[in-house]
């Protein structure tokens, strides 16, 4: 199979461009107010009535990603498994990127008087987002050359922003001028927003399918796909036991990952919770951040190809302690303000480090990529989980977000320590000194 197409590379990137409206428009920006809002009841104070339990919105807003990521955490390895051992990587990926968008637009139901609807289709848009981005990412080292792997995740990651911005700014034009579009109401309009989301993510994933190879081994499956997946499983886990970099990689991962993903998914949350920004304000400032992230995914990849994957995750993780330590501090819009900038200049970058080194640290020899990128997935999603549960489990205790934006700098010194003591890695080498980093 060819690699380094510019055609199929294209492609690739374009599926970033077709989900990534579902991480800006439902987890970041238009979704979390719209459920604020709907959820703050008639006294303003949050309490949601679930099956019977009574839980402020937040809590339960954190929980349900919990839960989500959860049921992924679970099922990803012997799916991926499956996948690779049938060849139909790109089957699992087109239903849970149809999953996905299909649950978004069935938020266009989600009222005050149908909250519970509302929870169970984002956690299955949240499901569908997942589960294939772990298919998504293991086409990476199937069409790209190692030497390819940063500036690729970083360009895919792009793609993501701009989409992803373009359509939130569409969306936006009938919450900031509804009188354009006959006095809408911003309820109405959110909702719209839902629908377009799920549209625009299974319309432009049509690119990504047509091109992405459907079976670049010709994988030829017999017996029962369920007893060969967990064969196949168990195959990569011995492969790498093998490895011990790659697990220690993955180890560092989990507890970075906790706080970048923490963050990114409760960031506007504590802006309306703690600071009481008003809603124009805080979409305004997920625009920026986005715009930034575009530079900043950009930027660390150069930073890699000079000093090598390990010295750029490091910088970027200082960087991410010193944001939550001063979000613990932050009283004011401005202040706020400045805060998302510097999250945006480092949120693509750590993320798109994050996925081509894994990729560098898979062996060169295995045709089982979704598996392998499972172990990442799983502990992308386990770290999720217990990102946001200890999240909403401190905030519960003490009462307030800004204790828990402490919690996530401790996560984040963890794993500075761990990627500091993973060891050298021929792997990760830098293209001009050929330099072990």
């Amino acid at each position: 199979m060819e690699k380094n197409n510019p055609a199929t590379l294209r492609a690739w990137c374009m599926y970033d461009w077709a989900n990534s409206v579902y991480s800006l428009v439902i987890t970041t920006a238009i979704f979390p107010l719209y459920y604020s809002g709907v959820t703050a009841g008639a006294n303003g104070l949050g309490i949601v009535n679930v099956l019977g339990f009574h839980v402020k919105n937040s809590i339960l807003f954190s929980w349900a990603l919990s839960a989500a990521f959860l049921v992924i955490a679970c099922f990803s390895p012997l799916l991926t498994a499956i996948a690779d051992f049938s060849g139909k990587k790109k089957l699992f990926m087109k239903f849970f990127c149809y999953l996905g968008s299909a649950s978004c637009a069935l938020l266009w139901f989600f009222t005050s008087d149908t909250v519970v609807w509302g929870i169970f289709a984002f956690i299955f848009a949240t499901i569908g987002f997942t589960g294939s981005i772990v298919f998504y990412n293991s086409f990476l080292p199937e069409i790209a050359t190692p030497d390819k792997f940063d500036s690729l995740s970083a360009r895919g990651f792009s793609y993501g922003y701009i989409g992803s911005v373009i359509l939130l700014v569409l969306n936006l034009l009938p919450i900031i001028k509804p009188e354009w579009f006959g006095n809408i109401s911003a309820g109405t309009a959110s909702r719209i927003a839902f629908v377009c989301t799920g549209l625009w993510w299974a319309g432009f994933a049509q690119i990504s399918f047509n091109a992405l190879p459907s079976n670049p081994y010709q994988k030829k499956p017999d017996g029962n796909w369920i007893i060969k997946g967990y064969a196949e499983l168990g195959k990569v886990w011995r492969e790498m036991k093998s490895v011990p970099k790659t697990q220690r990689f993955l180890f560092a991962f989990f507890f970075w990952n906790m706080g970048v993903q923490t963050v990114m998914y409760l960031a506007t949350i504590f802006g309306e919770s703690e600071l009481h920004l008003p809603t124009t304000s805080l979409i305004l400032t997920v625009l920026l951040l986005q715009l930034l992230a575009i530079v900043g995914s950009l930027l660390f990849a150069a930073i890699s190809r000079k000093f090598g994957n390990r010295a750029a995750l490091a910088i970027l993780i200082v960087i991410w302690i010193g944001i939550c330590c001063s979000a613990y501090y932050v009283s004011t819009a401005n202040q706020f303000y400045l805060l998302a900038a510097v999250v945006g200049s480092v949120m693509g970058g750590i993320q798109s480090l994050s996925r081509s080194t894994y990729a560098k640290l898979i062996p060169a020899h295995t045709t089982d990529h979704a598996a392998w990128f499972s172990f990442y997935d799983v502990t992308d999603k386990l770290s999720i989980v217990i990102g946001t549960f200890a999240y909403g489990l401190i905030e519960s205790a003490t009462g307030s977000m800004r204790n828990s934006t402490l919690g996530l700098a401790g996560f984040f010194i963890i794993g500075l320590i761990l990627l500091k003591v993973m060891g050298k890695s021929p792997l990760l080498m830098t293209e001009r000194k050929q330099a072990v980093v």
